[in-house]
């Protein structure tokens, strides 16, 4: 029998299908739900209405019903154009919720290495290099295995799933779903390293930082837009700001902080190494795992909240979950930028 709490269901049926969507779209797919019931019961009463308000209302709904699977409708908006993004979010990290992803452990663990190196990044650049990414999996071989080209295969899949993003540059971020979805693993395992909007206040890892030295102010590009337009300085030290984010002397905040000709300075230098570990190297099976070439070394990570457990759909019954051991051979990362 057609009631209006089917319209919930067939909101929820169209997110799963899509693994990030906009507030347009949504608010589309929403109407249209409305639409669907009433078509099948054309006397049934439905609220709806075109305002805020009304669609507001209708996502508290829609996460009251969805509260008991740990699930949330979470919204954020994107750092490069300030749309308004939805996702359909997992907020429980027991082991059950971890088994619920298309990736294997081994993967999920490489995806953790980018993440570290995107959050540890100089200069509050959050990003990390091609070059700097496929010479990861060799740091973490022992537990991945993974070789260099299946590495290349996983990250245009971060990518194509909207995991990461890919600059021209080569250079890869973490992408609006991966900052929707990730944000209290972020904050709890990278508490030193997160950086909020001033204006928003939400995790910030493009934007533009204020030039005065120790000035902690930082905006998201269309946060700084909508704040120009009615102020001229910057709202702690009130320093004098140009008209436009890209102008100097403000300090960009993500890829931008990267200096041009840095990448392949970098890359220059990983591909001479690379070569050097590969003569001294000696073969191995590697279904037996392989031994890294030099000792790395690891930063100690808080672990409140998973990361596994958020890159949704189904995982590989086959594999074995990945054990975090700590070695005393090799010392702790370094858990704060340059």
């Amino acid at each position: 029998m057609v009631s209006s709490d089917d319209v919930q269901r067939l909101f929820l049926q169209a997110i799963l299908s899509r693994g990030i969507l906009s507030g347009k779209l949504a608010q589309t797919l929403w109407e249209k739900c409305v639409q669907a019931v009433k078509a099948a019961e054309p006397d049934i009463s439905v609220p709806y209405s075109q305002t805020k308000d009304a669609w507001d209302a209708f996502v508290v709904k829609v996460n009251k019903s969805i509260d008991n699977l740990d699930l949330e409708f979470r919204h954020l908006h994107d750092e490069t154009t300030g749309r308004e993004m939805y996702a359909l979010v997992n907020r429980k990290g027991d082991e059950i919720a971890q088994m619920a992803t298309d990736y294997t452990p081994a993967e999920i663990a490489y995806f953790k290495a980018i993440i570290e190196l995107i959050m540890l990044a100089p200069r509050e650049s959050f990003s990390v290099s091609s070059f700097a990414a496929l010479r990861e999996v060799s740091a973490i071989k022992p537990k991945t295995n993974m070789s260099k080209t299946q590495a290349e295969n996983v990250l245009g899949s971060f990518v194509a799933k909207g995991w990461l993003l890919r600059s021209k540059r080569g250079r890869y971020s973490l992408a609006t779903r991966a900052l929707l979805e990730l944000g209290p693993y972020l904050k709890s395992t990278y508490p030193d390293e997160i950086v909020e909007c001033t204006i928003c206040m939400e995790i910030m890892t493009h934007g533009v930082a204020c030039h005065t030295n120790n000035c902690k102010v930082r905006m998201h590009f269309h946060c700084f837009t909508t704040y120009r337009r009615r102020h001229k300085a910057c709202p702690t030290c009130r320093a004098d700001w140009p008209e436009s984010a890209n102008e100097k002397p403000l300090v960009p905040v993500g890829e931008a902080a990267v200096k041009d000709g840095e990448d392949a300075k970098h890359s220059g230098r990983e591909k001479s190494a690379e070569d050097s570990d590969e003569e001294d190297e000696a073969p191995m099976d590697e279904s037996q795992g392989t031994q890294p070439r030099t000792q790395r070394s690891q930063r100690t990570r808080k672990t409140k909240v998973n990361v596994d457990e958020s890159m949704d759909m189904d995982d590989d019954d086959e594999e074995e979950p990945v054990k975090k051991e700590k070695k005393s051979s090799q010392p702790s990362r370094r858990s704060s930028r340059k």
